[in-house]
């Protein structure tokens, strides 16, 4: 049974070591992730996380036994994917399974989550069918199951941003934005692969495989509840921190 589905963004800046000074100014995005995550714990202990990596590769899994670390980001911060996780750190861990493993460490320790990462090109009928059997899995799980989403927004939204500015990706982090608020999984299903790719929306496969663990392709099955509790962007990349309840 899916519980609920909570979904959180990727930068490294989350971390407070890697954040330096900027950590404050990332407080409000950080404390909203840790919030998110906290919930979903509250609803189980059990989570699949769904992240991307960069286009052209193959999708990765990440076992939950499995630990990693933030060195190739500049400070050997190390984290679990579950309290039996054990063993050398992996210093190639996905940014996505580092991020979840972070936050399930400061928000929900006795969690534990399996990642699956995907390459932000996947096709979107690809998504589609990934979230179609993850939510068949989940429903006949005899155990309450999670999602967590790991993915970004436009990274093109100002001057300063990572990909510069493009003026398209404003009206499409905005369309992103309200369907995440409004639990409008179709038009995320809805959302264009290559105008994605081109504002630099690297989040998109991610969030098609939600749109499709809640029935998005057919404009059925939406979240039942929903909560936005951080939109913004900070440097000029789009993020949304909230929960959506089946």
């Amino acid at each position: 049974m899916l519980t609920a589905a909570a979904f959180v963004p990727s930068p490294p800046v989350l971390v407070p070591q890697l954040a330096g000074a900027a950590a404050s100014e990332t407080d409000r995005l950080r404390t909203a992730a840790v919030d998110a995550v906290g919930r979903l714990a509250d609803t189980c202990t059990e989570w699949t996380a769904i992240g991307v990596a960069e286009a052209g590769g193959a999708a990765v899994e990440v076992a939950a036994e499995s630990c990693g670390t933030f060195r190739g980001f500049g400070v050997d911060i190390r984290v679990g994917l579950s309290e039996d996780a054990s063993g050398d750190p992996d210093p190639g861990m996905p940014l996505a399974a580092l991020v979840a493993g972070w936050l399930r460490g400061r928000a929900a320790p006795a969690t534990s989550v399996r990642v699956r990462v995907l390459a932000a090109d996947t096709p979107a009928d690809e998504c589609a069918r990934l979230g179609a059997r993850l939510r068949a899995q989940f429903d006949a799980s005899p155990t309450p199951q999670g999602l967590l989403v790991v993915a970004d927004g436009a990274n093109t939204l100002t001057d300063k941003a990572p990909g510069a500015f493009d003026e398209r990706s404003v009206d499409l982090q905005a369309a992103l934005d309200r369907a995440l608020a409004d639990g409008d999984a179709a038009a995320l299903a809805a959302l264009d692969p290559e105008l994605c790719a081109a504002v630099g929306l690297s989040g998109r496969a991610a969030w098609q495989v939600l749109s499709a663990v809640f029935g998005g392709e057919a404009g059925s099955g939406q979240p039942r509840k929903t909560e936005s509790l951080y939109t913004g962007a900070p440097y000029g990349v789009g993020y949304h921190v909230g929960m959506w309840l089946p």
